[in-house]
């Protein structure tokens, strides 16, 4: 009785859930990637700036100039996510706005 129960459910999820992957002569489909969106000149700065202080051979620094490097390093970050210019919604203003289009 089990082993029939088992048997029959896995039958019927493999009628239901059917493998889609078909072998088919037709030309695949071409997309395009959007442009992508200029990034301004202070922030192409700062990066270099980044690319810089990563190829740089900190062995032969002081524990004081690599202090100064990571703090300059978080400084750029911190810089670049700002200028992001992202608009932000918290998941809690979605329910509520959600919730006044729902009611008016």
């Amino acid at each position: 009785m089990k082993k029939s129960l088992i048997l029959l459910l896995m039958m019927a999820t493999f009628v239901a859930f059917p493998n889609t992957v078909m072998a088919t002569e037709k030309a695949p489909m071409h997309t395009t990637t959007p442009a992508a969106p200029e990034i301004p000149a202070e922030v192409k700065v700062m990066l270099n700036r980044l690319e810089e202080i990563k190829a740089m051979d900190k062995s032969t620094l002081s524990s004081s100039e690599k202090k100064e490097l990571r703090k300059e390093v978080r400084k750029i970050k911190k810089d670049v996510r700002a200028s992001g210019n992202g608009l932000y919604i918290s998941s809690g203003a979605i329910i509520i706005i959600l919730l006044l289009i729902i009611i008016l």
